[in-house]
């Protein structure tokens, strides 16, 4: 089944091209340490799901890129296109030449009804490429105006005219120093919508990805370009092709219906964050040996002390005794910072798969206690390695790893908003105050939901 991708915004853009040439490289990607038959299982199972039939020998991505600037799609087309060996489709891409101003009621309010017409054919003329739709997969920032503003809008009209098929959104959460003044406002109004229409969020923090660069790949001087390598990555690991059950050798049909089957149990709960082990810079590599027991005990423990990357993990954080109330479990505060998950994905690829242990995800004490271990926890295997590592693990998780920050973002919304700071900029395009507080009470449901797990 395929999976349409609709890029919108900057960064949007950005990390979307990134993400397509992971995919493409990986696939064909010479040492991938298994037979060749099931070499070429992997790569046609990948193409299946993000490219279409291809044009003189190169594959097409299976994307729509939106965006209220030319500038930036129109480098994207390019580059996929200089790189011969996949490209966007000739008539995927809108883009118009007055931008939304980080203005998120603009994109939001102006854009999204004034295009809504050009931008819903696109993706209806990509949709009708696909043998089988498993759904779509909408990457966008949470901070700006076009991505969180005209991706609200767009992911709605997704929700209202393919309602029978899944919308999962990979967000950007903003660097808690702040790009932008209204950051804030656009990230809670962004949340809040996206809640309503979409069926899981798939977030990624740029102050953890940006440590992964300094302190994992040894970037002196970070860029953008870094950051996305990083984010598509993450994201490679998790969409490129799995076996459907143990043992076989045929690859799940439906990655996006799987993952939300395996990892979204209740729709107040739909926040996912991905955590990967190893990630080294190539240098680096070529000196390290991993083994399956080492790298899931590493993982575990970023799973429950929350760490987001393997350098720095506090292992004094340990599960509650099975059983036991756990008392303050609903203080944000509280002192070593237990993180309870609903549920979690492990998936893991490369040499002797078939040998590792994951008895510590399957510890009750790690999940709520409505969800029994069986139910929670999942894992997803390959023999086929990916990327330049002979053995790695990613871990999706359904978790309280976005408790604080979005108790930040909502407080910090909520304390420009009781002063009435920049309200202004967004009646004018009839974002009313009345929708800011539908959106801070939905947010609060959220949080409030999370600390009770």
């Amino acid at each position: 089944m395929s999976i349409v991708t609709v890029q919108l915004g900057q960064c949007g853009n950005q990390i979307g091209f990134e993400v397509f040439d992971a995919l493409y490289t990986d696939s064909h990607c010479p040492q991938g340490l298994c037979s060749k038959r099931e070499n070429e299982a992997y790569q046609a199972s990948c193409k299946e799901r993000f490219f279409s039939e291809e044009e003189n020998g190169v594959p097409i991505a299976r994307a729509v890129l939106v965006d209220m600037e030319p500038k930036v799609t129109s480098q994207t087309l390019s580059k996929a296109a200089q790189s011969g060996r996949w490209k966007y489709g000739q008539h995927s891409c809108f883009c118009q030449k007055q931008g939304s101003g980080n203005n998120w009621a603009y994109g939001y309010s102006v854009h999204g009804p004034r295009h809504e017409e050009a931008i819903m054919n696109l993706i209806q003329k990509e949709v009708e490429k696909c043998d089988s739709l498993s759904g779509f997969f909408i990457i966008m920032s949470m901070a700006g105006g076009t991505g969180s503003g005209l991706g609200a809008f767009v992911t709605q009209n997704l929700q209202d005219q393919y309602s029978n098929s899944l919308k999962m959104n990979q967000i950007i959460w903003p660097y808690g120093t702040g790009e932008v003044i209204v950051q804030n406002y656009n990230s809670v109004l962004t949340l809040s919508h996206l809640y309503r229409s979409s069926d899981a969020l798939l977030v990624h923090e740029n102050d953890a990805v940006h440590k992964i660069c300094a302190k994992l790949m040894n970037i002196k001087q970070i860029s953008f370009s870094d950051i996305n390598q990083v984010l598509a990555h993450q994201l490679g690991s998790v969409f490129q092709p799995t076996y459907s059950v143990e043992g076989s050798c045929h690859y799940r049909r439906n990655p996006l219906g799987d993952l939300m089957e395996n990892l979204v149990p209740h729709p107040e709960f739909k926040m996912l964050g991905i955590r990967n082990i190893p990630q080294m810079s190539e240098n680096s590599l070529a000196y390290s040996t991993f083994t399956w027991a080492g790298l899931l005990k590493h993982l575990r423990q970023m799973l429950i002390s929350n760490s987001k990357l393997e350098e720095g993990i506090d292992w004094q954080v340990r599960p509650p005794l099975s059983g036991l109330p756990t008392l303050g479990k609903v203080s944000l505060n509280r002192e070593l910072h237990f993180n309870t998950s609903i549920a979690n994905l492990v998936i893991l690829r490369g040499k002797d798969v078939h040998s590792a242990d994951l008895g510590g995800f399957k510890d009750p004490a790690l999940y709520t206690s409505w969800l029994e271990p069986i139910h929670a926890f999942n894992v997803w295997k390959t023999q086929r390695a990916f990327s330049k590592y002979e053995k790695s693990a990613a871990l999706v998780s359904n978790s309280q790893f976005l408790l604080k920050p979005l108790d930040t973002i909502v407080g910090k919304a909520w304390n420009m908003f009781a002063s009435k700071a920049y309200i202004h900029q967004y009646t004018k395009f009839g974002i009313e105050e009345e929708d800011f507080l539908d959106s801070f009470a939905l947010l609060e449901q959220v949080v409030a939901s999370y600390c009770n797990l």
